[in-house]
């Protein structure tokens, strides 16, 4: 019996090929493959800090492995950037049924026995909003710390995406956000010799 061929992961190898911060200049590029591993480190921290200090009751496993995949429908998209994907309702609308198209896309690429599987961590629709809310927490943590090592690096391009990341970690901070940045954030600003110091 002859085997069909599935493009899935071939489609995902190309989130190395898909930058984030189009319309900025960047010391650092950074692509959606490594944004989303920062994004589950994150997130993944998230959830212990939660479940360990504040009472919560999150599978940090899972929930990291949501954040590997949270962009992932951006291998047809590109990334679009924050500025016109929220320039004004109408077009946050319509970019949230293009990534819904997307995402069911990514997943019929997948052989049906297992679309099942991905579908609780592909689609938007389909993911436990509890879990994803840590997995939102963690994007934005991720793009502010790479706000902190553009402008550490000189670079104040971003000096006005970290006051709009600021706001919205504010909107959708919780107890272990705070925590994280209080404790790990800090790090970011700083030069290997001084997080080598200690």
């Amino acid at each position: 019996m002859s085997q069909k061929h599935s493009h899935f992961f071939a489609h995902l190898a190309r989130m190395k090929l898909i930058y984030r911060w189009p319309l900025m200049r960047n010391v650092f590029n950074e692509n959606i493959s490594e944004h989303s591993l920062q994004v589950a480190f994150v997130a993944h921290a998230l959830a212990l800090i939660d479940n360990k200090k504040f009472g919560g009751n999150h599978s940090p496993e899972r929930v990291a492995l949501l954040a590997m995949f949270h962009d992932c429908s951006e291998v047809f998209t590109g990334d679009l950037p924050t500025p016109i994907k929220y320039f004004n309702p109408a077009i946050a609308d319509e970019y949230k049924k293009i990534e819904r198209i997307a995402e069911d896309k990514l997943i019929s690429l997948l052989p049906e026995e297992f679309r099942d599987d991905y579908r609780p961590l592909i689609d938007s629709e389909a993911i436990d909003a509890d879990d994803y809310k840590i997995v939102k927490q963690a994007d934005a943590i991720c793009a502010y710390l790479k706000c902190l090592e553009e402008l550490s690096a000189g670079n104040h391009e971003f000096e006005q995406a970290k006051r709009r990341l600021e706001t919205t970690m504010e909107e959708r901070g919780s107890e272990a956000t705070a925590y994280f940045m209080s404790t790990f954030a800090v790090s970011f600003g700083l030069t290997l010799d001084e997080i080598s110091d200690e």
